[in-house]
Formats: structure tokens, C-alpha cells, sequence
């Protein structure tokens, strides 16, 4: 009984670790896309289902599916900026279209990915990442102050209620160590509710309506669409979420011990591709490996798969009660706001970190990074620039994250990898010379 209930902790934990990240993603696109707090609730509760779901795809480890780590999945914010920008041009049904087949591709490459592993090397993740963390600022910006079009936007009110939700998780980072700096933003979500509560800024009418149980529906927000340019953005996103979750892969095997071969990078690529196709039928998001679940094992040195799984059983039950999910439709904007400034930082930070080791070895680097952020940041400042562009190339070129993406592959093409060939085929001729010319 004693170990039941200590594994029932560690599971818990490592649900908490990654909560905040996993409801922050239905939130934000949720709030962007102008959903009732019904369709909210059920968003933010498919999407927690889904991670336990996807979580046991990866943890079991079957002939076609699964690498066997102790991995968990959630949403990943890669994929925040595009879908916000697909349901805008082309509505909610685009985006379920597009996720749909990015996990149907997702599925055919797993087999050969690590082949392409290689258009992806730490220079480009380094600046799509730190482009993601930027592009996504001027939205926590704008629910700092209340949400763009709020009536009282700006208001001390709000601004007080972000930066105290940010300072309060500032403090616990200073202060706190372990497990409670690694669920510092959530507790500083349900900190500064708490204190909006007070303010009288909760409304808590969504989990008075909420039920207790609900059945999934495929297909809730209707039939799919499929843009071709929706299509393309999506596929991008999967990709960079699978170069991401690979050093997730990595680190996991480092720590326990556990040499991973090709065929299983294969399988967990492959599951990865079918959580993302389930999250395309019941309408919840594309899923990647969670880095901060990572850290929680290096931490407290557990390394079973057997807690993952009890992890992912917990968030399917959450995810089958709709009242756990309203609990999270009702954090104030300007709460959230504040928190997204510490996440979105933390995102920023982490791409500073894979581009520092690599800036230094070449100018052509360093060339790679300042134009696609530069890309990157420029368009989401000034997103009109294309705006006479046809519309179905405006959806690649109006969104920063895939504009600088799409210049940090093309530019490590041209920098890293043609001058490369070119060396290679030289090489070879030379050995063919060689081998020819009589001695």
C-alpha cells in the first residue's frame, strides 16, 4: 500500500510538471479563436485525455509503436503561432484539416527521419525555438493588460494582477529548489487567481456549468477543411517537434542507461505521428516530448516507465471531467498573461542556450541566426509586409515563426551543407583520378 500510494505521488508530479504548459496551449489558441467557455472547457479537457494518451503510446513499447521511455507528451507551443494564424484566415476547421495530415505524414517518414534529421542541426532548432519564444511574446503582452480589444485594457487592476502573478513566480524560482521550482508557473497561476478572486475578476459561472463526465467527440468543432498552405505550416511544425522530442529521446537514454537504435527512434517517431492524427479526429493539438518531465526524473533519480504510465492514466481521467478542466478557463487574462511572460522567456532562454555553442564555430552562423530572427520577429511585427502576396502564400509568410523557420532551414542549406557536397564530389574526384593514373 505504502509503495502504491508513494508511485501515486510520482506520477502526480510529473503531471504537474507539465500541467501548466499542457492547458496553457487550449488557452491561448482557444482565447485567440473567440471560443465560448464551453467549447474552452472542452478543449483544455481533450487536450489533457490526449496527452495521457499519447503519453502510453510512447511508453509502451510494442513492434510498431513506442520507444520505451519514460517519456511525456504534451502539446508543444511550436505549434501555438500557426495554428492561431490558420483559424484566423481560415477557420478552426482548417486547422484540425491541417494537424490531420501532419500526423498522417508524420507516420510515412517515421522510418527514414533520422535521414533527415540533418536539415535540422542545433543552429536551425536553436533559432526556431528562440523564434517561437519571441513571436509569442506580444501575446502575453497583450493578456498582461487584459486582451487585445478588453474594455478595460491597461487597467492598474490588470497590470498589477500580471506582474504579481510574474513576480510571485519569480520569487519561488529565487527561493524554491526541486519540484517546486519545476511547478513554480502553475502554482503562480493558481496564486494569482486567487488573488484575482478577491478582486472580484473570477467568474466562476463555466465550472458551475461544467459536468462532471463527459464522452470524447470526434470531430466536435465539425467536419475538417485541408488548406495546402495550412498543410505545409503544420507539416513544418512537426517536423521541428520531432527534432525536439530526438533530444528528448537522447537525454532519456543517457539517464537510464538504455541504448536507443534506429528502429526505435522509428517507433517513437511513429507514435508521435499518431498521437498527432488523434489530436486532428477529437480536435485537441500536435503533441511532442516534454523536456521539463526530463528533468524531474534526473531529479528525483525515478526511472521507471511504470510512473510515466500511472502519470498518463491520471491525465486521462482528468481528462474525461469537464469541471477540472473549467477550473483552468477561468484564470483571469492578465494572470495568464504574466505566467506566459515567464514561459515564453523560458523558451527564449532555452534557444539562447542550443545557439550559444554554435554561433561561435562560423560566420555563416552567425548569419543563419540573425536573419531568421530577424525574419522571425520582423514579420510578426509588421505581418502586412506580404500582404500582397496571394493568400495561400500569406499563410507562410505572414506568420514569423514559419517565415524564420523556413529562412534558418534554407540558410544552413546554402551555408552548411552545399559547400559540404561540393567538397565531398571533389574529393571523390580526386580519389577517382587517383585510382586511374597509372603508377
Amino acid at each position: 500500500m505504502k509503495k502504491a500510494f508513494g508511485e501515486a505521488a510520482l506520477g502526480l508530479q510529473h503531471v504537474l510538471a507539465m500541467y501548466a504548459g499542457a492547458i496553457l496551449v487550449p488557452l491561448i489558441v482557444g482565447a485567440a479563436l473567440g471560443l465560448t467557455s464551453e467549447q474552452l472547457t472542452y478543449l483544455v479537457s481533450i487536450d489533457i485525455l490526449l496527452c495521457g494518451v499519447a503519453t502510453l503510446l510512447q511508453v509502451f513499447n510494442s513492434r510498431f509503436f513506442g520507444i520505451g521511455l519514460p517519456v511525456v507528451l504534451g502539446c508543444t507551443f511550436t505549434a501555438v503561432g500557426p495554428m492561431i494564424a490558420i483559424g484566423g484566415e481560415y477557420g478552426i476547421s482548417a486547422i484540425y484539416g491541417s494537424i490531420l495530415v501532419s500526423g498522417l505524414f508524420v507516420i510515412v517518414v517515421s522510418g527514414f527521419f533520422g535521414s533527415l534529421v540533418r536539415f535540422f542541426p542545433p543552429v536551425v532548432t536553436g533559432s526556431v525555438v528562440t523564434i517561437i519564444g519571441i513571436t509569442l511574446i506580444p501575446v502575453a503582452i497583450n493578456n498582461m493588460g487584459g486582451g487585445q480589444g478588453a474594455e478595460d485594457f491597461g487597467s492598474l487592476s490588470n497590470i498589477a494582477l500580471a506582474f504579481g502573478t510574474l513576480g510571485f513566480i519569480i520569487f519561488l524560482y529565487k527561493f524554491s529548489r526541486g519540484f517546486m521550482r519545476a511547478v513554480a508557473i502553475l502554482v503562480g497561476l493558481i496564486a494569482g487567481t486567487v488573488a484575482a478572486g478577491f478582486m472580484g475578476k473570477v467568474d466562476f459561472t463555466p465550472i458551475a456549468e461544467a459536468s462532471y463526465f463527459h464522452m470524447v467527440e470526434p470531430f466536435y468543432f465539425g467536419m475538417p477543411t485541408f488548406e495546402w498552405s495550412a498543410i505545409l505550416t503544420m507539416i513544418l511544425v512537426a517536423l521541428v517537434s520531432l527534432v525536439e522530442s530526438t533530444g528528448v529521446y537522447f537525454a532519456l537514454s543517457d539517464i537510464t542507461k538504455k541504448e536507443i537504435k534506429e528502429k526505435d527512434l522509428a517507433k517513437g517517431y511513429r507514435s508521435e505521428g499518431l498521437a498527432i492524427f488523434l489530436g486532428g479526429i477529437f480536435n485537441a493539438f500536435p503533441y511532442t516530448a516534454y523536456s521539463q518531465n526530463v528533468g524531474l526524473i534526473q531529479m528525483s533519480g525515478v526511472k521507471s516507465r511504470k510512473i510515466i504510465f500511472i502519470a498518463a492514466l491520471m491525465l486521462i481521467v482528468l481528462g474525461f471531467v469537464p469541471k477540472i478542466g473549467a477550473m483552468t478557463t477561468i484564470i483571469p487574462t492578465p494572470v495568464l498573461g504574466g505566467a506566459m511572460i515567464a514561459m515564453f522567456g523560458m523558451v527564449i532562454a532555452q534557444g539562447i542556450k542550443m545557439l550559444s555553442g554554435v554561433i561561435s564555430q562560423s560566420q555563416e552562423n552567425s548569419m543563419i541566426v540573425a536573419c531568421s530572427v530577424g525574419i522571425g520577429l520582423g514579420v510578426t511585427v509588421v505581418p502586412e509586409l506580404f500582404a500582397l502576396l496571394p493568400a495561400g502564400v500569406q499563410i507562410l509568410t505572414s506568420n514569423g515563426i514559419v517565415a524564420g523557420s523556413l529562412t534558418a532551414i534554407g540558410l544552413n542549406v546554402v551555408f552548411n551543407m552545399l559547400p559540404s557536397r561540393k567538397r565531398k564530389r571533389e574529393a571523390q574526384a580526386v580519389q577517382s583520378n587517383q585510382a586511374v593514373t597509372p603508377h
